[in-house]
């Protein structure tokens, strides 16, 4: 019982000394932590509390709206972010006073400013607060001493093609704005309904731009910008009383629609875009790369901004630089590009859904990539109206898709392909007899009703060649049962499906099966002629393409002029299957049953696979459509010119089929070459 007692009373003394502890510990805290209190005092610094920060100094020295306007204007001034604090040390002055020096940090337009400080508080009323005077801004600053920036905005690079022409710089615009004081009162809402009208903004949004607190009767108020040549527009804007329209410097596209998928475009930053490029001397008055090669090269193009943040007595005269950037102008970049050759292949197919790849497979130079429809890249950087983003995002010809990313049934343009790899590979030979098929075929009854069907009809064997020039389907049904699924499944990735092709701009990777297999003999087959599941992307199959020109080889395409040649893929067919698969791609053009004759020129000696893809919900389907391609070469070794022409256009039936596409890229050899 004793015992029991003795741990009763130890409980109780536990608890009372804790109670004693905890009460010593609230009026310690009651007083305040001097040096949380000049913690707290930077972090609302960060996060621009001035009120916040008032509250935490001795209110003696300063008002309150002479502190708030003093520290809002140098910390805005300098674009103050990301203050980073380190106490060195803590001295007690006296009873009341605390001296802490600290190491401070910040980010700001000039870069990075570090210094040594010193701070003392001071306790009151059970609390501490901050002896404040401008030198805790920065250590040399006096109370009457001013803060300046001086600034000079970096010029962007421009992007040029291989003939050092403009496809994207740093221009002139129109600034279109309003001077209230000569705006006719007596028509001033219907003038703003106008020009509404005319520069499709809305109506409260001018209204709330000559509402602003720095508006007077003299002012320049700036609506938006239109390009420097819409003379029409301009004329109809200055009919307008009170209408005035300044120079302004832009991003500008000289070539608007016809490279819109490459180059992409520039806007001003984003509150997300500051955030993800934290550091990296954005203001909120910058613009950015959004997409296409603007965005790629974003840290290449944009250039350093110049800054100094310096320091003036109270008569204007410079004391001492706090921090200083030179200016450093953006990088140029120079591409494989030729304008002629994109102007070209845009104007064959502007009103087209499809994409054009052009290279020159010699040394993998890209010199055209077309999308369409395409779209105005300058809207986007003088200012896109949501009428004109709703009509763009909700038209069903997808205007903003870019279609040489993506990835397409290739139907009987991969034939040369099957072929070379099943020389390659020896499963079969060029001049071996498959044997005639008539127009429809199936290995044996295990297929059910299902039958292989081809429009090929020719005397002679059922050879590569034949089956190439006449684009025989039962044929390369049969080519990809001889090379077996195991085998064509190795050869297909040995040249580079199932991953994204190497390139500055992201391509999604060519497959031949959703499930990386063969399922089953009727999908073997069904690839053999470029349906079944096989998807390839435009810039890949160009690089597969110039292996018939290059003894077997796969180019490495690239899009920055100057760069060295190099392959993708090295022996990807022997040096035998593709001097075969050239020879007989000439034919498929030089003779006149050829299914590509009408693209003869005498420009060149041009070889060339025509393949129209069936694309279907099901087997039965019979409102399905088509999708168009020819994909063609010069296959002259001595001609200068060497190129090599992708193209696919979606929608083709009831059009011709891939034929649809025959004059198009005759028509780009004929003005190229």
């Amino acid at each position: 019982m004793k015992k029991k007692r003795i741990i009763v009373l130890s409980i109780v003394i536990v608890v009372i000394l804790t109670l004693i502890a905890l009460i010593f510990v609230i009026g310690k805290n009651k007083e305040g932590n001097p040096e949380k209190v000049l913690r707290d005092y930077f972090s609302y610094a960060n996060d621009k509390n001035y009120e916040a920060m008032y509250e935490l100094i001795d209110n003696s020295v300063i008002s309150k709206e002479e502190y708030i306007n003093r520290n809002k204007n140098i910390y805005q001034g300098i674009e103050l972010t990301d203050i980073k604090l380190s106490i060195d040390s803590t001295e007690k002055v006296d009873n009341d006073n605390t001296k802490i020096n600290y190491n401070m940090s910040m980010q700001t337009i000039a870069g990075e400013i570090s210094f040594q400080n010193s701070a003392t508080l001071t306790r009151k009323d059970n609390k501490y607060c901050i002896q404040w005077s401008s030198n805790l801004i920065f250590p040399e600053l006096n109370n009457t001493d001013k803060v300046r920036v001086s600034s000079q905005t970096a010029k962007r690079g421009s992007i040029l093609d291989r003939n050092n022409i403009v496809l994207a710089q740093q221009g002139t615009v129109s600034s279109v704005g309003l001077v209230p004081g000569k705006m006719n009162n007596d028509t001033k809402q219907k003038d703003i309904e106008r020009l509404a009208e005319l520069l499709d903004i809305e109506v409260d949004t001018i209204n709330k731009n000559l509402n602003q607190s720095y508006v007077k009767d003299d002012t320049f108020v700036p609506l938006k910008m239109v390009a420097k040549n819409n003379f029409d527009l301009k004329e109809k804007l200055l009919v307008v009383k009170g209408v005035k329209i300044i120079d302004a410097t832009a991003r500008v596209y000289p070539s608007g629609e016809e490279i819109a998928h490459l180059i992409g475009y520039v806007q001003v930053v984003t509150a997300d875009d500051l955030k993800e490029n934290e550091g990296k001397g954005y203001t909120s008055s910058s613009v950015i790369g959004k997409t296409g090669l603007e965005k790629i090269y974003e840290d290449r193009l944009r250039g350093t901004n110049g800054a100094e943040i310096y320091i003036t007595d109270a008569n204007g005269t410079k004391k001492s630089t706090i921090a200083k950037i030179d200016v450093k102008d953006g990088e140029d970049i120079k591409l494989t590009i030729d304008l002629n050759i994109q102007d070209t292949v845009y104007r064959q197919y502007s009103q087209d859904k499809g994409s054009t790849v052009v290279i020159n497979p010699k040394t993998g130079e890209v010199l055209a990539m077309v999308s369409t429809p395409s779209y105005d890249p300058n809207d986007f950087v003088l200012g896109i109206s949501q009428n004109k983003w709703n009509t763009m995002t909700n038209d069903e010809s997808k205007p903003l898709y870019n279609r040489y990313q993506a990835t397409w049934a290739p139907g009987s343009s991969l034939k040369p392909v099957i072929g070379a790899i099943g020389l390659t590979t020896g499963k079969f030979t060029a001049d071996e007899d498959f044997g005639t098929s008539g127009s429809s075929w199936q290995k044996d009854e295990s297929w059910g009703t299902y039958k292989i069907t081809t429009l090929a009809q020719y005397s002679g064997k059922a050879n590569l060649q034949n089956a190439l020039i006449y684009s025989d389907n039962i044929y390369f049904a049969k080519s990809a049962l001889k090379i077996g699924a195991k085998t064509l499944k190795e050869q297909f990735t040995k040249i580079g499906f199932n991953k994204p092709i190497e390139f500055i701009q992201a391509m999604n990777s060519s497959k031949f099966s959703n499930s990386n297999e063969f399922e089953s003999e009727v999908q073997l087959a069904d690839s053999g002629y470029g349906q079944g599941q096989v998807l390839v992307n435009p810039l890949h199959i160009a690089s597969i393409y110039s292996a018939f020109v290059n003894e077997g080889n796969m180019i490495q395409p690239y899009i920055e002029y100057g760069k060295a040649k190099s392959y993708y893929v090295e022996n990807a067919f022997s040096k035998e299957a593709a001097n075969t698969i050239k020879q007989d791609l000439i034919q498929v053009v030089e003779n006149p049953g050829g299914t590509a004759h009408s693209a003869k020129t005498d420009k060149a000696i041009i070889a060339g696979k025509t393949g129209t893809a069936e694309i279907k919900d099901s087997k039965d389907d019979e409102n399905g459509t088509e999708i168009g391609w020819f994909n063609a070469f010069v296959a002259d070794e001595n001609n200068s010119k060497q190129m090599l022409i992708i193209s696919m256009v979606q929608d083709v039936k009831n059009r011709g089929g891939s034929h649809y596409l025959l004059p198009k890229v005759k028509a780009i050899f004929d003005t190229v070459l």
